[in-house]
């Protein structure tokens, strides 16, 4: 089935969302034995996930620049659908547009500055100078916990884009599915009104010539 014009903009969309799916992905090892496994995580796999999260928090400027260069072009994506929209640009791209600002803002709010506090090391007393900041600031381990945790939270959201968009995709492949067999049941019909016409009318010169035919014998009797 052939996409409609959009279909560079889905393209915009589907691709910067699978590109995160596989940044998360890659963290995935290091997320699982502090989410979901059931044994106690040991003290040293913190501080592997430190280590990595220093290694990516010092990268070259380059790497942050194709980042958001790609989330701009998944935003630029929906944007581009939603410009005088459709009813099903409004639903699908509607939903998929709020679910990735959820996500960008997920980022912005819990990624980027966990990145921040591993790279520079300094967790709860190293950041309130009072005690009672200190117990309202998370330690080493809960903020690390929020990482993995913020990590899940993106893959479940870009996981709802891609949904929509293939939703999307099947509503407008059924639409014009039926847009197609209404189109040739019309034509059908309209066919099948022409041959009975034509019979009727071929019908009627047979008749009229049949009935000439034996006036004229009558006549010459």
């Amino acid at each position: 089935m052939a996409f409609k014009s959009g279909s560079f903009a889905t393209f915009l969309i589907v691709c910067p969302t699978c590109f995160f799916l596989g940044i998360i992905f890659s963290l995935f090892p290091y997320d699982y034995p502090i989410l979901w496994s059931t044994v106690l995580t040991p003290s040293s796999h913190y501080d592997y996930l430190e280590a990595h999260l220093r290694f990516l928090h010092a990268s070259p400027p380059l790497i942050p620049r194709i980042l958001h260069i790609v989330i701009f072009l998944g935003l630029a994506g929906l944007l581009t659908k939603l410009y005088k929209p459709s009813e099903s640009n409004m639903l699908f791209d509607g939903a998929s547009l709020v679910l990735y600002m959820c996500g960008v803002t997920v980022y912005i709010a819990n990624i980027v500055k966990g990145l921040r506090l591993a790279s520079a090391g300094q967790y709860g007393a190293d950041l309130g100078p009072t005690e009672d900041e200190y117990e309202q600031i998370l330690g080493r381990e809960d903020s690390l916990k929020v990482l993995s945790a913020s990590n899940t939270i993106l893959a479940l959201v870009l996981v709802g884009i891609l949904v929509l968009q293939a939703g999307q995709w099947y509503a407008e492949s059924k639409d014009i599915q039926e847009d197609e067999s209404i189109a040739a049941s019309k034509k059908n019909e309209k066919e099948a009104g022409d041959a009975n016409a034509a019979t009727s009318g071929s019908s009627t010169a047979t008749a009229s010539k049949s009935g000439r035919q034996g006036s004229q014998r009558k006549k010459s009797n």
